[in-house]
């Protein structure tokens, strides 16, 4: 797998801007009193998929050769990267597989449906439905879409970085969520090429951290898979991810459920923003971080904003 470049994301850019609109970084008053210093969102809940994984899929797919696509296309997903795949395979004229757990969001399936996806559900979680997409590609002859070992979806979604900086220059720390590892990779390759003075920083649920303990130990290992929020829901870490962030994050914080619960209420009461789990874990992983950044100029991002109601009802319960 070749390593994406700051050039690669720029070429990325120019594909994706035709498809998604520019999504400024703004400036939170609430979060900033809160935390002790200048605090920005990242909304990428405001593309039209409401996730940043949009962004992924369109680069893949316009740059994928035709013969791959006349394969047809499948995936896993727990919804916003398998809405990426469906979205653009529906663009680009491709056929689409999508591969989801038993009991996944309903919102991002019904999401997924609408595009014309064809719809599988296997397997109790992500590490089920990613296996059983791995041995359809085989028996079927689909061309498979790895959730992070592809360089095309890492470029794409590193678009976003662009717009970070670009908006706020002189940022000191970024923070990102960590599920596979395709938009903390990005951040890194954009943020550490652009300036090396800036702090990425990754945030994973402890309840299924594969990503840290494949970070922290070198080498790709597996882990428990067990929470709520399922953009973060991997229970192992990949080696195209592990290569970048070994070599260019600065930190790695894990947070537990409650906290990333505690943090989609933060956002609706300081920030009006509705984020789903792995969109509000950035913020929980600043605010463990709190201390280290009194009066700095920070930037969280904010994934996504699929959440249904039930999961809704269940973080408000943990408000403090």
């Amino acid at each position: 797998m070749e390593i994406p470049t700051l050039l690669d994301v720029y070429r990325a850019r120019k594909v994706i801007q035709q498809y998604v609109p520019r999504i400024d970084v703004q400036y939170s008053g609430g979060l900033s009193e809160l935390m002790g210093c200048e605090m920005y969102l990242k909304r990428e809940d405001q593309l039209p998929l409401g996730a940043f994984k949009m962004r992924g899929g369109l680069n893949m797919l316009a740059n994928l050769p035709s013969g791959e696509r006349n394969q047809g296309l499948i995936t896993a997903s727990t919804g916003n990267h398998g809405q990426s795949i469906a979205n653009a395979c529906r663009i680009f004229g491709a056929k689409a597989f999508i591969v989801v757990p038993e009991g996944a969001n309903s919102l991002k399936v019904a999401a997924i449906r609408s595009m014309g996806a064809e719809l599988l559900f296997y397997g109790r979680n992500f590490d089920d439905a990613r296996g059983y997409a791995e041995s359809l590609a085989i028996d079927k002859g689909y061309r498979y879409v790895h959730p992070a070992n592809e360089p095309l979806l890492i470029s794409g979604v590193a678009t976003q970085t662009l717009e970070i900086i670009e908006d706020i220059p002189d940022v000191d720390a970024i923070f990102v969520p960590l599920g596979g590892g395709s938009g903390a990779c990005g951040t890194c390759i954009v943020a550490k090429s652009i300036s090396p003075e800036i702090k990425v920083y990754a945030v994973q649920s402890e309840r299924s951290p594969a990503g840290f303990v494949s970070w922290k130990q070198g080498e790709v290992r597996t882990s428990t898979n067990e929470t709520f929020a399922e953009g973060l829901a991997t229970g192992t870490g990949y080696d195209l991810p592990l290569s970048l962030l070994t070599a260019l994050l600065d930190d790695f914080i894990l947070v537990s459920d409650d906290e990333i619960r505690q943090s989609i209420c933060l956002l609706i009461e300081k920030a009006h923003t509705l984020a789903e789990g792995a969109g509000a874990a950035a913020l929980a992983g600043a605010c463990k971080f709190q201390s280290q950044l009194k009066g700095k100029k920070v930037v969280v991002v904010v994934s996504g904003g699929n959440i249904t109601l039930e999961q809704l009802e269940e973080s408000l319960k943990t408000r403090i």
